[in-house]
């Protein structure tokens, strides 16, 4: 079942980059690899890393803010995958938010809500924000910190130390309080060298 809605999606959002660019042309190919198994990346995390918070996503009454999710990513591909959290997609550009509200309308994603808004402009609290390369950590971290209870799991790239020292000088809090694990653990493929997903 939930192949046949990744297959779906993977056909909506194609018909959907044709008329708006949400996903780079070059990439458009690779969209399964790339946006939604990437996205996904954050439930694997989950399952092997923290077991605990995996079971409180799988038994629901979570709720999740999607920060900056753009066409949709990672909020659609996580809300396929836990039914029963409720998730809030947020992005500033209206455009992207059409995207994201007909694909998870034309899924019959029920879990899902899309508001079209800047982070700064929230006043809802969430027990988790998730988001994927919006922002350097410390800028990310001063938009969502009070608007999670119990954390804040994003997806980056590249070197990512200097992003979490800036962020551990700005909080003042311990290195202890983030914890980086290497997508290369459930994706071995060359893409995904160098992706992360952190967790504060």
């Amino acid at each position: 079942m939930k192949n046949e809605i990744y297959a779906r999606m993977e056909t909506l959002y194609r018909e959907w980059n044709a008329r708006i660019n949400v996903v780079s042309r070059k990439d458009i190919d690779h969209l399964h690899a790339h946006h939604i198994l990437h996205s996904l990346s954050i439930a694997e995390y989950l399952r092997s890393v923290r077991p605990e918070v995996y079971a409180a996503w799988r038994d629901g009454g979570v709720r999740v803010l999607d920060l900056g999710t753009g066409g949709g990513f990672p909020g659609i591909p996580l809300a396929v995958e836990f039914p029963d959290v409720r998730f809030t997609l947020v992005d500033s550009v209206g455009k992207k938010i059409k995207v994201a509200s007909s694909v998870a309308a034309d899924l019959g994603l029920k879990n899902v809500r899309c508001i079209n808004a800047r982070a700064e402009s929230l006043t809802e609290r969430y027990d988790w924000v998730v988001s994927r390369a919006v922002a350097p950590l410390d800028v990310l971290w001063g938009w969502s910190s009070k608007l999670y209870g119990r954390g804040l799991i994003c997806l980056k790239g590249g070197d990512v130390h200097p992003e979490i020292a800036e962020y551990l000088r700005k909080s003042r809090r311990e290195a202890s309080s983030v914890r980086v694990w290497e997508v290369q653990n459930w994706l071995p493929e060359e893409y995904f060298a160098g992706k992360f997903v952190i967790e504060i």
